[in-house]
């Protein structure tokens, strides 16, 4: 396996300067007439819209299979030394390479501290099951390390390869393993560094370095387990843990979970009669979750409940161990109250410290809540329009800046990250004394890392993923926002970057989106055209490629492997147009709530108003050839769309569809639409069953049957349902395929069928059909 030496070249420096939203003028101006091609619907492998954008639409669709969505080759899982001198990471090490890598970078030079295929292979042995589900709520597209833990000093770190447990020292020591009772889930270190905590078999056990080991706490029965975080936890509150280290590093804080009154989903492979299904524990709307207790453990054997009023209380948002004291975050069912706890380490006694309200809902914002050197609350506050970052009660940031996420926080400074333009999104710090400043430059979606004065910060830009590395953060080092490069400076006083390279594929197809303000509600847009379009050539068939629902943005100045994909389509000879309507994120409270109690109305109401502001702008664009896809909430996007408007929209892909609101869990759709016993009708405004005699247009269905996530019984029921009511569809399942199809052959030919089978449609449309 290669080394990287001292010197290794790293892709260009980050983006320096703004990007405007470009009015209508500079639209057509600038964009619309700068492509020629010969023919207008025969796209060239070698067209390219300049010297540096070139375009081979043919590979596109292998690579971005290959690369896992150009995922594979970029640093990612970033730890910095409490001095700031050292950074750990995680990277493959190539573009189509899918076995991770840990690696250390230090003075300038990277080092490779523990390679898989020198320890155990290539990496891809079988993992526990517990492992398998946690990779698929975080949608883990590698193998091999594709996590770690470290200590306090980030001097030990563990991992585990295939259920064993393995530790490194970075000091140059070689990797090492270390035994254990079993299959290893979640290894973490103690803060000292001398033991290390992880699952086995659902049971807690805490190792020495030595091999000594000690179970904690032992899983009382099958539904039973500790230190894990159940689904909704993990897909739903982004909880992605179960335990916690005290500072001591002689005690843990320790959820348990219990899943028996939990209903169970049973996922099989009708591809393979002969393997029995698997039983998955899932609560749907309404039904009841698992209960989740917490305790405290110590290394002696000791045991102490964490006593809260559960009752009222049931979700465990988040919890943590700082110098304070333990802490807990929880939430009522209906999801309109937060708490924010302090435990009494010797008594498991809580005190409420903090209560978040909100008539829809209290928005978890990752990160919190957290506390300062001085005990200070570091939270969220929504009023009106904003999100603010509070630190002890006070707000911190300025209205219209939109809190995303608290990144950490080191004395009494807060790193977290922000979007004032719904385009970008940036990494701030707070400091009494100093304000807010912004420390990423450049246009692009950030987030990052920081410790002892040294900020990691990696965003999705312009030309793809990069990652730089900005020394001398503290006050007064001259870090604040400017137009610098890495490494050079900008402004007076800027600090140069450094840069952990990205191995990634560079894609084949080079996204050129229009970014557009369209409608009274100033929507969010991308316009993607084909390279090869000239304007007033011919008219374009105009393609919606929308996500639509919470928790995310398409449309920014970054470019992402979806932009990357609707350009994709864009070749194909199609007008696509992205958009985020509301319910979207980063564009403040207000926006985010108009979507409770009806998921679906304000979402397609702004998919056709976004539609028919881009075609009274661009005349090209064919409003009687319109199609639109999606996957999960986009493909519920897609199928209500022709659902309800088969007067604007002719064919359309529904991929993973959540077509019955009841069907999905419990902490994500209550959330919108309440519980559906207290408010049925929420549930029937949102869901595609009991519509599906409104079909006119061609629909493509198309799911993972192994989805755990969103089941494919929902694409099955309301297939059924269509076919009752003799409406004529489409249906292309995908065995062994979860929410997200990792066979590298089913992502490349899946572009290929939804391209073929939205063309055919529309040219049907055209002969008459």
């Amino acid at each position: 396996m290669p080394m990287f030496p001292p010197g290794i070249a790293v892709p260009g420096p980050l983006p320096t300067g703004p990007l405007n939203i470009l009015d209508d003028s500079t639209l057509e101006d600038s964009t619309l007439h700068r492509s020629t091609v010969p023919s207008a619907h025969t796209p060239s492998s070698t067209d390219s819209t300049n010297s540096t954008d070139s375009t081979n639409s043919a590979a596109f669709p292998r690579q971005f299979a290959r690369s896992r969505r150009f995922s594979l080759g970029i640093p990612r899982h970033f730890t910095v030394s409490p001095d700031g001198s050292r950074v750990l990471f995680v990277r493959t090490v190539s573009g189509t390479d899918p076995v991770g890598r840990l690696w250390q970078y230090e003075d300038g030079a990277e080092r490779l501290v523990a390679d898989p295929a020198r320890l155990v292979g290539a990496g891809t042995g079988p993992v526990p099951e517990e492992e398998r589900l946690l990779r698929e709520r975080t949608r883990e597209r590698s193998v091999g390390v594709v996590s770690y833990a470290t200590d306090d000093a980030a001097r030990v770190v563990a991992f585990a390869l295939s259920g064993a447990l393995w530790a490194v020292r970075t000091d140059g020591g070689v990797p090492f393993s270390v035994p254990a009772a079993g299959p290893v889930v979640d290894p973490r270190p103690s803060p000292d560094g001398r033991h290390i905590a992880y699952v086995s078999r659902r049971s807690f056990h805490v190792v020495d370095l030595t091999g000594a080991d000690r179970q904690l706490a032992c899983a009382e029965g099958p539904e039973v387990s500790y230190g894990l975080a159940e689904y909704v936890a993990a897909e739903s509150m982004h909880r992605l843990r179960g335990y916690w280290w005290a500072p001591d590093s002689r005690h843990v804080l320790v959820a348990r979970v219990d899943t028996s009154p939990v209903e169970r989903r049973y996922v099989s492979d009708p591809a393979d009669p002969t393997k029995p299904p698997q039983a998955i524990p899932y609560p749907a709307a309404g039904t009841p979750n698992a209960e989740v207790t917490v305790q405290l453990l110590s290394l002696e054997g000791e045991r102490v409940d964490v006593d809260w009023d559960r009752k009222a209380y049931e979700y465990l948002v988040d919890a943590g161990w700082d110098a304070h004291g333990p802490f807990l975050a929880v939430q009522s069912r209906d999801q309109r109250i937060v708490r924010t706890l302090s435990v009494d380490p010797a008594t498991g006694a809580t005190e409420v410290l903090h209560e978040r309200t909100d008539p829809a809902w209290v928005q978890l914002i990752d990160g919190t809540p957290a506390r300062t050197a001085s005990g200070a609350l570091v939270l969220p506050e929504d009023d009106g329009a904003t999100r603010y970052l509070t630190v002890g009660g006070r707000r911190v940031t300025p209205e219209g800046l939109q809190l995303c996420a608290v990144l950490g926080v080191e004395g009494e400074r807060v790193l977290f990250t922000a979007s004032e333009d719904p385009l970008e999104t940036h990494v701030w710090c707070h400091e009494p004394g100093h304000g807010s400043r912004r420390l990423s430059r450049g246009p692009g979606r950030y987030s990052g890392v920081g410790r002892g004065g040294t900020v990691v910060l990696a965003g999705v830009t312009p030309r793809g993923n990069e990652v730089g590395v900005l020394r001398g953060t503290n006050p007064g080092a001259g870090t604040g926002t400017g137009t610098g490069s890495a490494g050079e400076a900008g402004s007076a006083g800027e600090v140069p970057y450094e840069t952990l390279a990205s191995l990634a594929e560079e894609p084949s197809v080079t996204p050129r989106p229009l970014h557009l303000i369209l409608g009274e509600r100033q929507l969010r847009g991308a316009l993607f055209l084909p390279s090869w379009h000239r304007a007033g050539a011919g008219k374009l068939p105009v393609l919606l490629d929308p996500y639509g629902g919470p928790a995310m943005q398409l449309v920014g100045r970054a470019r992402g492997w979806f932009t990357c994909v609707s350009q994709w389509f864009a070749e194909q000879g199609f007008a696509v147009l992205v958009v985020d309507g509301r319910g979207t994120s980063n564009r403040g409270p207000a926006w985010e709530k108009t979507i409770h109690g009806d998921q679906l109305t304000p979402a397609l109401e702004d998919q056709v108003d976004a539609l028919r502001a881009a075609g009274a702008r661009f005349g090209d664009l064919d409003l009687t050839r319109v199609a639109i896809r999606g996957w999960s909430f986009g493909g519920f996007l897609a199928a209500a769309a022709v659902l309800h408007h088969p007067d604007i929209f002719h064919a359309a892909v529904a991929g993973a569809p959540p077509t019955d609101q009841r069907l999905y869990d419990t902490h994500w759709k209550e959330r919108f639409l309440g519980h559906p016993e207290e408010q049925p009708e929420n549930y029937v405004r949102s869901s595609l069953t009991g519509h599906g005699h409104l079909l006119r247009r061609p629909l493509l269905l198309v799911h993972g049957l192994a989805d755990d996530n969103v089941a494919a019984a929902h694409t099955l029921r309301f297939s059924a349902e269509l076919l009752a009511a003799g409406k004529a569809h489409s249906v292309l399942p995908l065995p062994g395929a979860t929410h997200l199809p990792a066979g590298d052959a089913v992502n490349e030919r899946l572009l290929h069928f939804q391209r073929d089978f939205l063309l055919d449609a529309l040219e049907r449309r055209v002969d008459g059909d």
